[in-house]
């Protein structure tokens, strides 16, 4: 007895419509195909690959310049006339400028702790949480730092208006800070060493124009899971290339949010703290570039701090940072190329390289090409991408951005993957930003696990494992792509000739790892 296959049991007049269906849709596409996607995606490539030019020459030209920075430029020391504060034995402190320390919870002890003439600091706690067990803690630490002699004065606001910029500003405001001269800020989980001070403040010594002296982040939990060492690759390159060459060339950089101290006076002539935007730090910094104040970086001096180690604190924090600079760009860029006080050149490097490239470019290119068009390619063979613009310019700008960490070359590849999914959630917050739409003006607090340890209360209540939720470890998002590349580097494997199947593949488990939120430390 013979089987009989299902389809030979279809009517007949079944199967010849399923077969006219497939062949109407199959001569729609040929017909949209040819005159409308394949110009389309072509014209995406050429696109892409200009911005991917525009990346290539900024890193070269940040790569040059690094170069001639470290063997021929005089070191900052020189070039700003550094020379210590001393104590005179009949005037005593009164040769030392009055400072400010502004800081936030664990940061306390640390700047309490600065080496500074006690009549000559002050050291002011910004406390705006609406817990109050934080602020049990908070305000008692505070008690026992002025039981030593300290001069520490515990800020409390009621409301959280204008976030950090709102209590850096209302901080200023106080009385007893009329005084200061300059102002050091530490966010929560920065501890900088005790002669911090006495390292920074000699720089506006004999420099009356320097607004900034910015010091390095150093990171003390960058070993502490994978997703930590991924971000301590792509920020010792803003720090020991992108900051030191604008303070080199331009005395011209983006204000890191702490780890810093400011002239209160270029403070003010640029109009104070501003809450316009969730980048108060690079907002205050470009006003005074444009007023003619001059920043400086010192590479050398360290401050400890504290990467985000759950995924869900980086997600919040790279939304912050690249909507942030985006929406800046949108309210400033006619601002600054109308501006008369600073020379033609350090408004160009300002509008096209600080703001253009590196803010918009470089995450739109990443996502874009790598992850949209490229795959894409794959689908429609009709357009071809140049090997230029898939092998050697993405391997120089990845080698280029990969110096500032030498310890994680054997991890480069995977920090390109990891790089590209970001570049998702990176360029989303770009567009809200030149947008100014939805998220535009969402302010997360980036949540470190040091903070999430401290912060807990000591009780049997805080160890329950609470309930397992899968919305908060399901990245919708990043499984859509995952599929996405996923049958495009089938339809290569079986049918293409470029063997892009290979990072495709990997792409494709990098978006499904995080996709189910496998990455990072994770905190019950």
């Amino acid at each position: 007895m013979t089987e009989t296959s299902p389809r030979a049991l279809m009517p007949d007049s079944l199967l010849m419509g399923r077969e006219e269906v497939a062949g109407q849709i199959g001569m729609m596409w040929e017909i949209v195909k040819t005159p409308l996607i394949v110009p389309l995606l072509r014209l995406a490539v050429y696109i892409c690959l200009a911005m991917a030019l525009m990346l290539f020459v900024e890193r070269v030209y940040m790569g040059v310049i690094i170069v001639l920075v470290k063997l021929f430029w005089k070191k900052p020391e020189d070039r700003y006339k550094w020379k210590p504060y001393e104590e005179d034995l009949e005037s005593g402190s009164a040769a030392y400028p009055s400072v400010l320390v502004q800081v936030y919870k664990i940061s306390i002890g640390a700047a309490c702790g600065l080496s500074w003439p006690a009549d000559r600091l002050v050291i002011q706690v910004l406390d705006d949480s609406t817990d109050p067990t934080i602020k049990q803690m908070v305000e008692e630490e505070c008690q026992r730092w002025a039981a030593r002699g300290v001069n520490v004065v515990y800020q409390i606001r009621e409301t959280r208006g204008g976030y950090k910029a709102g209590a850096l500003k209302e901080g200023l405001k106080r009385r007893y800070v009329k005084h200061c001269e300059f102002v050091a800020i530490f966010d929560a989980d920065f501890r900088p060493e005790p002669d911090f001070l006495k390292r920074a403040i000699p720089f506006f010594r004999n420099n009356p124009d320097l607004a900034l002296v910015q010091a390095r982040w150093r990171f003390v939990n960058a070993d502490e899971c994978l997703m930590t060492r991924m971000q301590e690759m792509s920020l010792d390159y803003h720090f020991k290339v992108e900051q030191e060459v604008g303070s080199a060339t331009h005395a011209f950089f983006g204000f890191n949010g702490t780890a810093g101290v400011w002239r209160i006076a270029a403070i003010n002539e640029a109009g104070g703290w501003k809450d316009r935007t969730t980048v108060e730090d690079m907002d205050l910094a470009v006003r005074a570039s444009l007023h003619g104040w001059k920043f400086v970086y010192l590479g050398h001096l360290q401050v400890k701090s504290e990467l985000p180690s759950t995924f869900k604190a980086f997600r919040f924090q790279q939304h912050r940072w690249s909507c942030g600079p985006a929406n800046l760009f949108r309210k400033m860029v006619m601002e600054i190329a109308r501006n008369k006080k600073v020379k033609f050149w350090k408004k160009l490097y300002v509008i096209y390289s600080f703001f253009f490239v590196r803010k918009i470019i470089a995450h739109m290119v990443t996502f874009f090409f790598y992850c949209v068009v490229l795959p894409l390619t794959i689908l429609i063979p009709e357009v071809e991408v140049p090997i230029w613009g898939t092998i050697y310019i993405p391997s120089i700008i990845t080698i280029l951005n990969s110096v500032g960490t030498p310890r994680s070359l054997h991890l480069l590849f995977y920090w390109i993957l990891f790089e590209n999914v970001m570049a998702l959630h990176r360029t989303k917050a770009t567009f809200i930003g030149l947008l100014e739409a939805g998220r535009a003006n969402e302010w997360v607090v980036t949540e470190k696990l040091g903070d999430a340890l401290k912060n807990r209360p000591n009780s049997k209540t805080a160890i329950k494992r609470p309930r397992f939720k899968i919305g908060d470890r399901i990245h919708v998002l990043e499984l859509c792509f995952a599929v996405f590349l996923f049958i495009c580097g089938c339809y290569d494997l079986l049918y293409g000739k470029h063997y892009y199947y290979i990072y495709l593949f990997l792409q494709t488990i990098t978006f499904t790892i995080t996709g189910f939120g496998y990455i990072g430390t994770i905190v019950p």
